[in-house]
């Protein structure tokens, strides 16, 4: 694999099981807080865990409640290790932001264009806090 660097946009260090998404996802209606799985009937992934994963979100369904439904997964243990978006999402890096001023561990967030997120290799992956994508 290549280097291949994300722009930081909220810093941090993950490692984890990548999970590129096939489609766009809303949190909202989309992922269940308690479990963490995609609960989205139509989403092709449909039943996959988020929890522990490097997610690679090539695009975003926005709703002003997926900040919230964030912060519960990230309460209840079931947040993604580091949210990597095609492009930011303001609604999901509020829900990092208000993890953070509680006290509570956030995944960092990344950009990184999707067809270059396409590129990642499966399996487990570690991100620096300089954005740097390494294979574990």
């Amino acid at each position: 694999m290549s280097a291949i660097t994300a722009t930081p946009l909220l810093p941090g260090k993950a490692s984890g099981e990548v999970l590129k998404l096939e489609a766009p996802l809303s949190f909202w209606g989309g992922v269940d807080p308690k479990t963490g799985n995609i609960i989205q009937v139509r989403h092709p992934q449909c039943g996959t865990s988020i929890a522990g994963r490097i997610l690679c979100l090539p695009a975003t369904i926005g709703s002003s409640s997926s900040s919230a439904v964030l912060l519960e997964l990230i309460r209840g243990g079931n947040a993604p290790a580091a949210l990597v978006m095609g492009a930011p999402d303001a609604i999901l890096l509020i829900g990092c932001l208000v993890a953070k001023e509680m006290g509570w561990e956030a995944p960092p967030a990344f950009e990184l264009p999707a067809p270059v997120q396409a590129t990642l290799p499966d399996g487990a992956l570690s991100i620096s806090e300089t954005g740097a994508i390494l294979p574990n």
